[in-house]
């Protein structure tokens, strides 16, 4: 499920319709540019099958603090409906819930290197039971440690070069009429990403994510390098702007539009996540996410 809420939330909304490149513009170490800011954020991810998949987040950035550090701080709430799916070839039907907060702390250092932390806390649980039947699944995952860590670095106007490291730890969780079974899930998401700007408002974006994940409950190991490519345009004296890219194997599509001293950012992914959760909850799907965010500190110095 948290590849349909959180894991959007660390890219931001601007780099999932820019392909997704959370290492460059969505990176953790550039939140200092968006100090004094406030955010509301919407997603829903709808299947052909008629699953679906839905979050709301709040956030807020801080005003410049020492040295321009800025911290970011954001809750998220994500449920379902009744989604269908298959666990070893046994039809199940159930809902499931996420709840997470978020804190991003970062700052500029000198010669236009950039480096920030994330700090997490997440929680998950889904109960199901095969389709006409009377035994219940309650799968559930217990917080562990978890953060991350990004750099970035902008020689210039024309290049930024950034890397992040994603490192989530989960005690993971099955209970049914047999009884409890539990383990650790680990999943370890490291991203390498350039952007330049050939011409006036024009960003290019390439990289890649390179992720690890495990499970001890379910003795599985899985690795999977997959690419992130984007292209941005600026139009209309900085108002608007447009975007697309592919986000590992999806394709995706976003938009912005300011007006001081509001902005609202949207993206639209087109089967998101594929990469990762396969066709586990069907085929198909499309995803929008909307941002909405308030400069309260223009606000305040008008």
């Amino acid at each position: 499920m948290r590849d349909f809420s959180s894991g959007q939330i660390k890219k931001g909304v601007r780099s999932i319709g820019f392909g997704g490149d959370g290492a460059t513009w969505g990176n953790y170490a550039l939140v200092w540019k968006d100090t004094s800011t406030a955010l509301l954020d919407f997603g829903d991810t709808q299947y052909g099958n008629g699953n679906a998949f839905h979050f709301a987040a709040v956030g807020l950035t801080s005003p410049p603090l020492w040295h321009g550090l800025a911290i970011y701080v954001v809750a998220l709430a994500q449920g379902t409906n009744q989604v269908q799916f298959d666990m070893k070839s046994t039809p199940l039907v159930g809902s499931g819930s996420d709840h997470a907060i978020f804190s991003k702390i970062a700052m500029p250092i000198a010669a236009g290197l950039s480096a920030g932390i994330l700090l997490s806390y997440e929680t998950s649980a889904f109960d199901a039971a095969p389709r006409g039947g009377a035994d219940s699944l309650h799968f559930e995952t217990r917080w562990r440690p978890s953060g991350g860590f990004g750099l970035t670095w902008q020689p210039n106007a024309i290049l930024l070069i950034g890397f992040r490291a994603l490192l989530n730890r989960d005690l993971d969780r099955l209970s049914d009429s047999a009884g409890a079974t539990e383990g650790t899930a680990r999943s370890n998401e490291y991203r390498l990403g350039v952007s330049a700007s050939p011409w006036t408002g024009a960003l290019l974006d390439a990289g890649g994510t390179w992720l690890r994940k495990s499970n001890t409950r379910t003795a599985t190991h899985t690795s999977e390098l997959e690419p992130n490519l984007g292209f941005e345009q600026t139009l209309a004296e900085k108002h608007l702007a447009v975007r697309f890219g592919v986000d590992e194997t999806s394709p995706t599509a976003g938009l912005t539009i300011r007006i001081a001293p509001c902005r609202l950012d949207l993206a639209y992914v087109r089967d998101m996540a594929s990469s990762r959760v396969q066709t586990l909850f069907g085929r198909t799907s499309n995803s929008g996410i909307a941002t909405f965010t308030l400069d309260y500190g223009g606000l305040l110095h008008h």
